[in-house]
């Protein structure tokens, strides 16, 4: 699971619909991109991270969890 982006897109109030729309793609491919089911491809998470995290390092955003996480 990508718990830095699921944490910073909650507190941003960044939805999964909101994510899904940028994309293109389904609101449950991007949700099971999080969950770990799938991954993003390197595109998508530029995308993301300049859409909606500008303030955020790609490293950590996508880090799987216990990976790099903020304390």
């Amino acid at each position: 699971m990508l718990t830095n982006l699921e944490k910073v897109r909650k507190e941003k109030g960044v939805s999964l619909v909101d994510m899904a729309d940028v994309l293109k793609l389904r609101y449950q491919t991007v949700s099971d991109k999080i969950n770990g089911v799938s991954d993003f491809k390197f595109g998508e998470a530029v995308l993301i991270k300049n859409t909606f995290f500008p303030e955020y390092e790609i490293e950590f955003l996508f880090a799987r969890e216990n990976e790099f996480q903020e304390a």
